[in-house]
């Protein structure tokens, strides 16, 4: 056979750095798959009736130096000041330690979600630190890590009220009107989706009437003040709600814990724990609740359990399927959460401990009370005479006040036309304090009153675990870190063929930038006239998403996939409603759909109804027929994952897009797969009217243990008008438009997927998406004798991954895919997504960054416990005493004298001669899921769990 010179090269030199197979690579794979050309492969494999006619309409690809000249030109357009604004968004200090060695460290921020826990040790130590952090300071027992940003914390709050709150789970929630605006849009959005009652009042009044299932208070108030909420917490209590707070994490070293004052949970964000403000995030929101409450709180958790050996182990525990729902009812969509960032806020407390936290939060207190000393001995009106690190002061003209201000390099916050809100900081400094009090012209004064107020003070001690108080060196902290992430697998040590979830290269120079302090010390709420260069950036990057996937507008304010189901399905039912259609509300969802699929159909407001899945793997049409049929008068939408789940192109997704809109639908797709459809197909071209793409997949956004993720819309003309609204009210003139996140996202880390696309180019972009399908369908002809792949396409070919079925090998010989997703981790390898979509099977997806070295390294692996299984089959040992049930093997297993395994301590830990070069041991060997909760993987709720 011939091989033809294919399309793989391209003029970037950045594109052959970011593709792994060298052109004899994809030579030899195309021999072992029977294709002349790369191209004819592709031909075969994507059906040509969704095939874009044009090459991607986006710029040509820079070189790495251009793309970083370019983002350093987009960086000077942003004007640094110092940031006073407040309102959620405070500057830091990240330690440089942290910086170096979490943030710009792939051992940490390439990793993946820590469903396989043997392998996660060390993120999951930090993790759980999170969690003592949080636990401690909000005086509460349990504590998740973590949510997305602190509305949408606060709403997740509120849905969770209304479940728990048995008696009122049909009253009204109360939000006090002293918190912060932008979260009381979202929670009304989520209110409006969902159609419960939101009353927003002034609660040191007293509870409004009616019945109420619960109340948020918010703890300083957005008027910076502290106050004795004891009272209307007993009150709330004794009419029978719950009470949440949200809380600032640094002011809870001073002023009493929400779970001392009563409060069932508490939610907040993170960001001041050495979180550079980024634009509005990826910060790390957190939630704590009360005893009894952890078996419904959203996020992760991660608890504690043991190993073969009795070793203690950590694991994710209760909430640990993919997203964090119960069957019985949709709870929350959440999926990615903000991982990475939890990780840092951590490591700042494990940095500074709870004498360093309490002496940051000490002087940016005692900056506030000289401010308010001054402003009040220059006889002007303050709003509160107690407080943490905001003063809103009453001015005659508040935007005179900010323009001068603005002059002498600081940010303030109009709250009215006549109050201005000034926050200080871990950054102010008494220069800072000078100047702000030459823009009022008052003369400096010592400190007078405004203490935190008698009964609020903090008494009770926090931060007590030895670990917050014994690492006091850089030597220590820097050594601490290196033996976290030592104990963990990430895309700098392997291949992570996680089937669904893309874990591509996220190369040094697309993460360059984001620490670069002109993109991450910018507050989202700053004068527009400030921001321009991410401005710039973020609509350059919305029109090339826009291009690729051929919509006609995007917004990347959702800060994660499923918040970007969430958006896209507002915008369905918003539009629908435009149109006296409100009677719209039910959502198809194929069986084998994403499991946030219906969980966002739910939270949106919409019934969910499960379309069955043919034997092929399809849409099972006669079963998509009647369904329409029967809802044809109500039918939303249906939510398309294209590829599907199941790894294949599914040919006639133009005649179910058909069938949907001539019932007076719309199709969501799910862009999760887009890594098989780049620069090949665009969905809003053969039928989409909205997707959402997941920029920490298909974009090359790292998965950092599980977030940050951005995930935004894409859709059709007549869905623009409904794109997400904009919290701040400063950047966007939409009203009445649902907000989903309290800023812009996850802004911070946009750069990336910039980067990526720039450097990558309209014809990088394809070819990428082209070796990505090359690479899967390789490893699924070579496996197939061995683990058959149960869906195929046209011509026995895939998409950009392929399910490996181990159900008949597992019948006949005792070994699940568990066993095998353990056995992978002595050969050094995550395992591929388990059980989903699909028990008993692995799904496998190798990207277009893997080399053939790389890939056929995983072959060997799987051909080599093939064979182990053989061994169990044959008798050699029985599966009890297989190194594929005892697997994985740590160091203490094998180092012993006293091994007396029915197998050799070679087969153990050196099962191919390879390992003995460069061997990855676990910490920890099998972890007994029965100890705690079963579900210690990603295994997604059915979408017939969301059926009435």
């Amino acid at each position: 056979m011939t091989i033809t010179q294919t399309s793989a090269n391209t003029n970037s030199e950045f594109v052959s750095r970011h593709i792994g197979p060298r052109q004899s690579d994809v030579e030899t794979m195309l021999q072992t798959l029977g294709y002349n050309s790369l191209d004819e492969l592709i031909d075969t494999a994507v059906p040509a009736d969704i095939r874009q006619d044009a090459a991607l309409d986006i710029p040509d690809a820079l070189t790495e130096t251009e793309a970083l000249a370019h983002l350093r030109e987009l960086a000077s357009k942003n004007v640094m000041k110092t940031q006073m604004i407040g309102q959620g968004f405070y500057d830091t200090i990240t330690p440089a330690v942290i910086r170096r060695n979490i943030v710009e460290n792939p051992a940490w921020y390439t990793a993946y979600t820590p469903y396989q826990p043997e392998i996660s040790q060390g993120r999951l130590e930090a993790l759980l630190n999170f969690q003592t952090m949080v636990m401690d300071l909000t005086g509460l027992p349990i504590a998740n890590a973590s949510l997305l940003d602190e509305s949408s914390a606060a709403a997740e709050a509120v849905l969770m009220m209304r479940r728990a709150n048995k008696k009122k789970s049909n009253g009204k929630t109360v939000l006090d009107s002293n918190i912060f605006p932008q979260t009381i849009k979202v929670v009304q959005g989520r209110a409006d989706a969902l159609g419960f009652e939101v009353e927003v009042v002034d609660l040191s009044a007293g509870l409004p009437e009616g019945e109420i299932s619960g109340i948020v208070l918010q703890q300083p108030g957005n008027d910076g003040s502290i106050a004795d909420h004891a009272e209307i917490i007993a009150a709330a209590k004794a009419a029978g709600a719950m009470v949440t707070v949200i809380a600032d994490l640094l002011s809870l070293t001073m002023i009493a814990a929400p779970g001392e004052q009563g409060a069932d949970i508490a939610v907040g964000n993170t960001q001041r724990f050495g979180v550079p403000l980024f634009f509005g995030g990826p910060h790390a929101a957190y939630m704590a609740v009360g005893k009894g409450l952890e078996r419904s709180m959203p996020g992760r958790l991660v608890g504690v359990s043991t190993d073969d050996a009795g070793t203690n182990a950590y694991r994710l525990a209760l909430q640990t399927r993919e997203q964090h729902i119960r069957r019985e009812k949709a709870t929350s969509n959440i999926c990615t959460a903000q991982a990475l960032l939890a990780i840092c806020a951590s490591m700042y407390a494990v940095y500074h401990g709870p004498a360093g936290l309490k002496q940051i939060a000490s002087r940016a207190h005692n900056h506030a009370r000289v401010l308010a000393s001054s402003l009040a001995a220059g006889g002007f009106e303050l709003a509160s005479q107690a407080f943490f690190d905001t003063v809103v002061v009453t001015v005659q003209d508040a935007e005179g006040i900010i323009a001068k201000a603005n002059e002498a390099g600081i940010n303030l916050r109009k709250v009215s036309d006549t109050q201005v809100g000034i926050s200080t900081d871990e950054t102010t400094t008494s220069a800072t304090v000078k100047a702000l009090a030459g823009v009022f012209g008052v003369e400096l004064s010592a400190p007078e009153g405004f203490e935190i107020p008698e009964g609020q003070e903090r008494t009770s001690a926090y931060l007590t675990h030895p670990i917050f108080n014994t690492i006091s060196s850089e030597t220590q902290m820097m050594r601490y870190l290196r033996r976290l992430s030592d104990r963990d697998l990430a895309l700098d040590r392997t291949m992570i063929p996680l089937g669904s979830c893309t874990m591509k290269l996220n190369s040094a120079a697309e993460m360059e930038s984001i620490t670069w302090p002109e993109f991450a010390s910018i507050h989202p709420y700053a004068p527009a006239a400030q921001t321009e260069g991410w401005r710039e950036l973020i609509t350059d990057l919305e029109g090339r998403l826009t291009a690729i996937t051929g919509y006609a507008g995007v917004s990347i304010q959702p800060n994660a996939g499923s918040q970007g189901e969430y958006a896209g399905l507002l915008a369905i039912s918003d539009y629908h409603a435009s149109r006296g259609q409100s009677q719209r509300n039910v959502c198809l969802i194929p069986a084998s759909a994403h499991g946030t699929n219906a969980a966002s159909a739910v939270l949106a407001g919409m019934k969910v109804v499960v379309v069955k899945t043919a034997a092929d793997g399809t849409i099972d049409a006669n079963d998509l027929d009647a369904k329409i049929e029967a809802n044809k008068d109500v039918l939303s939408a249906i939510m398309i994952t294209y590829p599907s789940t199941h790894g294949v192109y599914d040919a006639d997704v133009r005649e179910v897009c058909g069938k949907i809109h001539d019932a007076g639908g719309q199709v969501y797709i799910d862009g999760a797969n887009m890594n098989a459809l780049v620069g090949l197909a665009q969905p809003g071209k053969f039928g989409g009217d909205v997707s959402h793409l997941n920029l920490h997949k298909t974009f090359c956004i790292p998965h950092g243990g599980g977030g940050p993720g951005v995930g935004p819309i894409g859709v059709g003309e007549h869905l623009v008008p409904f794109l997400p609204g904009d919290a701040s009210g400063t950047y966007s003139e939409r009203d009445g438009v649902p907000v989903v996140a309290t800023a812009f996202g996850s802004a911070g880390v946009l750069p990336i997927s910039w980067a990526y696309i720039a450097m990558m180019g309209g014809e990088g972009l394809t070819s990428a998406t082209k070796h990505a399908i090359l690479n899967a369908n390789y490893i699924a002809k070579r496996l197939n004798e061995h683990f058959p792949i149960l869906f195929t396409g046209n011509k026995e070919l895939v998409a950009h991954e392929c399910i490996l079925d181990l159900r008949e090998v597992t019948a006949k010989t005792g070994v699940t895919a568990e066993d095998v997703a353990k056995r992978l981790i002595d050969f050094g390898f995550h395992a591929p997504t388990l059980a989903f979509p699909v028990a008993g099977t692995l799904m496998v997806e190798p990207t277009e960054s893997e080399d053939l070295a790389e890939i056929e390294r995983f072959i060997e692996a799987m051909i080599t416990i093939r064979q182990e299984m053989e061994e169990v089959l044959a008798g050699v040992y029985e599966l009890e005493e297989s190194p594929l049930r005892r697997a994985p093997h740590t160091v203490a297993a094998v180092v012993n004298s006293g091994w007396d395994r029915k197998y050799t301590v070679e087969q153990a830990a050196f099962p191919v001669a390879s390992l003995k070069v460069d061997k990855y041991f676990p910490a920890v060997g099998r972890i007994d899921g029965a100890g705690g909760d079963r579900n210690l993987i990603c295994s997604c709720p059915a979408p017939e769990a969301f059926e009435d």
